[in-house]
């Protein structure tokens, strides 16, 4: 029995993911990619951008896999626990969650609203956490804490920074390996 191809929604962080970040390279290499575009990404309000994801979920064809970074990951963990409905969590077969950011940094946006304190649900499907070991947005104890709390597989790439396009990744092929474990496409 064929499954469906999954749609795999991109969830960037703080002002977006630009050229060079790998959702920007991933959304070039598969027309199954699709960015969620939020209200605004330079002062970016919690209710806001899930609502915008339950509106992306909506629109798509079951199954779902979100590709998210940074601030990306604290709205899909908002949504699943405080926004979703059992019909929308129902069409998502699991998340990549990349560089999960610490809202008690010192480094955290100032203009982001309403993401503390970080929900510590457990996730109703399968995910992975993607963690740095110098990443200055989100220290390895709590992106450890929120994978432990989530249930999701936790992953150190070492030092990368942010995991971001200054982290000289490129088009990452490692973690669309890890996206496929999930049902998304893999990579060609």
């Amino acid at each position: 029995m064929n499954r469906p191809k999954p749609n795999v929604l991109v969830l960037p962080g703080y002002q977006n993911s630009g050229v060079g970040h790998w959702q920007t390279r991933w959304e070039a290499l598969d027309p199954t990619f699709t960015r969620v575009r939020m209200p605004d990404w330079d002062h970016p309000v919690r209710d806001a951008w899930c609502r915008t994801l339950d509106a992306a979920v909506a629109a798509a064809d079951a199954p779902i896999v979100f590709a998210a970074h940074s601030l990306g990951c604290l709205t899909t963990a908002y949504w699943a626990s405080r926004y979703a409905s059992a019909a929308q969590l129902a069409k998502i077969a699991g998340a990549l969650l990349v560089a999960v950011p610490d809202p008690a940094e010192s480094h955290f946006p100032q203009d982001a609203s309403g993401f503390a304190p970080v929900p510590l649900e457990r996730l109703p499907f399968a995910s992975l956490v993607v963690a740095s070991t110098d990443d200055p947005y989100g220290a390895v104890p709590f992106s450890q804490s929120c994978a432990n709390a989530w249930g999701s597989r936790w992953i150190d790439i070492g030092p990368r920074g942010h995991i971001n396009a200054d982290s000289g990744l490129g088009e990452w092929d490692e973690a669309r390996d890890w996206l496929a474990s999930l049902g998304a496409p893999a990579k060609r």
